[in-house]
């Protein structure tokens, strides 16, 4: 009797089987996850797996057909695996060549397969997607294997090989083939014979003939690979082809764990040691696309996703794995898995009994949904870099400056063909964003870093003058008195002084172009202050320079290479775009957004800087939280909770305070710098002079609204 059954029939002992490895609250929590994606009408149906020792929890949601008719569907549904193909079929059988000494991980692939164009290139790029080639074939009217080989083998990489992480079925594609011309036997053939059947994998496999069981893609194909590409080459492919059931994907992931069949080697760290993003050879590990991971699985946890709708992740410290596959795709390929993808790794995690996750850092976050939007990085890279082809560069850039994918900015450059990056130039906090002092000069990768946040604060001329062009990557947040575009301003002087061109990679605005909140700066411009602009100013740093240009006057060679597809109404997340933390304290887009109006007080009290949330948080010691929220009242867009904290750094350090936390509710209705002024014209009437209200002049540089403010009256 299968598992499914038995929650139907005997939920008691269904309890008793699985209460040993798994919390059934968060098997409940799981089980609605997946119902809400199917009522939400992201998925058709699916079937879930998850496996711990010898206890295992399995399910099946939904339908695995709507159309032509309805059909439910079971847990020996077979899926097709898309992209998972590459994890389960072709990356194990390179790894198994290479155990048998037929194939080295570090060969050419030209000593492979001679006709490829590149000398360069290494099994491992092709297996860590660090080739530096395209992510597909062209789709124009072609057909057969050999023809998609011999395109595949044309192609010339768009960055140095080794350089950066760039997800490509090309590498797959090749890497098929690869195994055909070293062990002689087709991908699907090889896989079969090495791997399926030993594993008793029975449902698994390439083009399969009885589709009675199999779940319908798009435009009714069943049974028949779903990617174009994989389709045109006659259903057998590297990069997609396969058809599984979750019961199979098991049998694969149990022989992992174990260590049976396959090197230890083909689950580790395989990237090489230049590239940002950490990729297994076949598995991903650390990237903005690993979402099956959650927020909670460790990094040396792996795992894969699939187009179609399925993922699966295999955590070797917990011993547990779960699969989860899907049609997302069917019936009109308008589904989506991503927001389930990260959900259910997390959820799972959690409901592994008895073992406790410390949450990993992340180098940069995960993509869970939103539009395709393109900053000017990704654009750049679309045009092959034709805006610095034969230009001796210096970019500006820091841990922000990265495309799509995570990889950063200053590894594109280098690796960018006809580029010479000859320079890097870093603003506050330094090239990496943790520093929370003056930073000094360094090196990275044998090129000079330049500090414009130590003894200097824009290049100097000597600096500059080996250079065609200073180029701008840094994420700003919107808030005049973040002091990267200060930064961005000053090193556009210099540029004009020298008569450089200079560049601007536009990247949207984190918390939205549309709202403009919050008085224009008067007076005398500072570091914190470098253009007479609103504090929540609304503009992407392209279209501040364009501003900085032509009302101050100055005289520089500019070109802005714009974002693609934003809608100004769309926040980062909502863009499609990954966070990176852009300073020490600023932590999260929350934090971002309640900045302009939280961070004008932060030197007349504590704003959370020395705790885990800088900028969620706000307090004094003489501040009576809940006091603080009854004069408030209620506030659009954000609720309040009375909190006591002792931060560890900045204002009131060590000092136990009493305060709010600000959690936003609606960021839409979110007014921050109304909400800052609200806030401290509260703290005005509740606590006089004891909140020094003068503080705040260095930063909201406004007098009258300072004045209002120092009356207890909101400006």
């Amino acid at each position: 009797m299968s598992i499914v059954r038995r929650i139907a029939l005997l939920p008691v002992v269904f309890f008793l089987l699985v209460a040993a490895a798994f919390d059934d609250y968060k098997l409940w929590e799981i089980d609605v996850a997946v119902q809400d994606a199917i009522a939400d009408k992201r998925i058709p149906g699916g079937v879930l797996l998850i496996e711990r020792g010898s206890e295992r929890y399995v399910r099946a949601y939904g339908k695995r057909a709507l159309v032509p008719a309805a059909e439910p569907a079971t847990t020996g549904t077979i899926y097709d695996a898309a992209s998972i193909t590459k994890a389960v079929a072709t990356a194990p059988s390179i790894w198994l060549l290479v155990a048998r000494g037929k194939l080295q991980l570090d060969a050419p692939v030209r000593s492979v397969l001679p006709e490829f164009t590149d000398g360069a290139v290494t099994v491992r790029h092709l297996l860590t997607h660090t080739s530096g080639l395209r992510p597909g074939l062209d789709r124009t009217d072609w057909s057969g294997y050999e023809e998609g080989i011999r395109r595949a083998a044309a192609l010339v990489p768009q960055n140095r090989p080794g350089a950066v992480f760039r997800y490509s079925d090309v590498n797959y594609i090749l890497l098929g083939e690869i195994v055909r011309r070293v062990s002689g036997e087709p991908l699907d053939v090889f896989a079969k014979k090495n791997i399926f059947t030993p594993l008793a994998m029975h449902d698994t496999g390439f083009r399969p003939k009885n589709r009675s069981r199999i779940a319908p893609t798009e435009d009714g194909l069943r049974g028949v690979v779903h990617d174009p590409t994989a389709r045109r080459m006659g259903g057998v492919a590297g990069h997609a082809g396969l058809f599984t059931t979750v019961t199979d994907l098991a049998k694969f992931a149990r022989a992992v764990l174990q260590g049976k069949m396959f090197p230890r080697a083909m689950t580790e760290v395989a990237s090489p040691t230049e590239v940002a993003i950490q990729r297994a050879g076949g598995f991903d590990i650390d990237s903005p696309y690993s979402r099956p991971r959650g927020d909670l699985f460790p990094h040396g946890s792996f795992g894969h996703t699939g187009w179609t709708g399925g993922f699966l992740w295999i955590d070797p410290g917990s011993g547990a794995f779960y699969v989860f596959l899907s049609n997302r795709v069917h019936p009109d390929g308008k589904g989506s898995v991503i927001g389930l993808q990260r959900r259910l790794g997390t959820l799972v995690a959690e409901s592994l009994s008895g073992v406790t996750f410390t949450p990993p850092k992340r180098r940069a976050g995960l993509v869970t949904g939103g539009a395709d939007t393109q900053n000017g990085i990704d654009v750049l890279h679309a045009s092959g870099y034709a805006a610095l082809r034969g230009l001796r560069i210096g970019l500006i850039a820091n841990q922000t400056g990265i495309d799509k994918s995570g990889n950063p900015t200053v590894d594109l450059l280098r690796s960018a063909p006809g580029v010479t990056l000859a320079a890097i130039f870093t603003p506050e906090h330094g090239l990496r964003g943790t520093a929370d002092e003056k930073v000094g000069d360094e090196q990275y990768r044998g090129i000079p870093v330049y500090s414009l946040y130590g003894e200097r604060r824009k290049p100097s001329p000597e600096q500059l003058a080996n250079l065609d062009a200073l180029v701008f990557d840094i994420q700003d947040i919107g808030t005049r008195f973040y002091t990267y575009i200060s930064t961005m301003g000053l090193a556009m002087e210099a540029a004009a002084e020298a008569k450089k061109k200079f560049i601007v990679l536009d990247r949207v605005n984190p918390i939205g172009g549309e709202i403009v909140e919050g008085p224009v700066l008067e007076g005398e411009t500072n570091f914190t202050g470098f253009h007479p602009i609103p504090v929540r100013h609304g503009k992407t740093v392209g279209e501040l320079a364009r501003i900085f240009r032509d009302e101050r006057k100055i005289d520089v060679d500019l070109t802005v290479i714009g974002v693609a597809g934003w809608n100004r109404a769309h926040w980062q997340d909502e863009a499609g775009l990954p966070w990176v933390n852009t300073s020490p304290n600023m932590r999260s887009l929350n934090a971002a957004a309640l900045y302009p109006g939280i961070g004008l007080m932060e030197r007349a009290l504590s704003v959370g800087r020395g705790t885990d949330t800088p900028f969620e948080i706000l307090g004094a010691p003489y501040i009576d939280g809940a006091a603080l929220i009854r004069e408030l009242g209620p506030m659009p867009g954000v609720s309040f909770t009375p909190v006591r904290f002792t931060p560890t750094a900045s204002t009131h350090r060590g000092e136990e305070c009493g305060g709010v936390r600000m959690t936003i509710t609606d960021r839409r209705a979110l007014r921050s710098v109304s909400l800052g002024l609200s806030i401290a014209a509260a703290l005005v009437r509740l606590y006089g002079e004891k909140f020094p209200v003068n503080e705040m002049q260095p930063l909201l540089r406004h007098r009258e609204s300072l004045e209002k403010v120092r009356q207890g009256v909101v400006p």
